[in-house]
């Protein structure tokens, strides 16, 4: 077995596994989903470190730590139908584990640079189904709109309400919200009517530049 499967393997079952995570699809996933492919050359031998990790060169832009996004995907319940919205500043790897549980993902990128890498590591990985474009995390794809499910592949310390607007009724947004010590893990869900929250876990991520709450100035 290859040293770097074999990492992704020890991954999976020493930090995932042992997290709660308990969705066979999921885990089948993430053990198919190389994760040094979504990183510069610099930066493989980071890859199943069990931490986020900042992309060389680029300012705000991590790759989730592993058991993070684990939580969060298997909290959102990804069926075989469904639509899905990756958005975050290095979408890349968390929407191809989605790409192995949806129908369709859309993933937004922090810019062209991390989306170009993005298409190249989803196409030697295999995936046809991920489409990758650049932009502001929290205005996410209004273009590809309603989806089932939208995942927030970072924090956000406001109420990120573009993305709200792109779920369908009956849809479901995870990801970490930092607007209050500690930060927490939260699925939000859409009704015909209205929107509803609930904490999953406290979990801490990178607040993603375009979700960063604006400075209070006191006199």
């Amino acid at each position: 077995m290859p040293d770097s499967l074999s990492r992704r393997f020890n991954m999976v079952d020493s930090q995932v596994r042992t997290a709660d995570v308990t969705d066979l699809r999921l885990i089948e996933a993430m053990r198919a989903t190389p994760r040094e492919a979504f990183l510069p050359k610099s930066q493989k031998a980071l890859a199943y470190l069990d931490r986020d990790i900042a992309l060389d060169g680029e300012d705000g832009v991590y790759l989730l730590k592993p058991v993070v996004l684990a939580r969060l995907l298997q909290a959102a319940e990804i069926g075989l139908t469904d639509r899905v919205l990756v958005t975050g500043g290095a979408a890349g790897y968390a929407a191809a584990i989605a790409g192995h549980l949806a129908a369709e993902v859309v993933a937004v990128c922090a810019n062209d640079k991390v989306a170009a890498a993005s298409r190249t590591a989803l196409s030697d990985c295999g995936l046809s189904n991920v489409t990758v474009t650049a932009g502001e995390a929290g205005k996410g794809n209004p273009a590809g709109a309603p989806y089932d499910v939208i995942v927030l592949d970072g924090a956000t310390e406001v109420v990120p309400q573009d993305l709200y607007d792109q779920l369908k009724p009956g849809g479901r947004l995870v990801g970490v919200f930092a607007q209050s010590v500690p930060s927490r893990a939260t699925l939000v869900t859409r009704s015909a009517v209205d929107f509803g929250a609930r904490t999953l876990f406290d979990a801490t991520a990178p607040v993603l530049p375009s979700l960063k709450r604006l400075p209070v100035f006191t006199f």
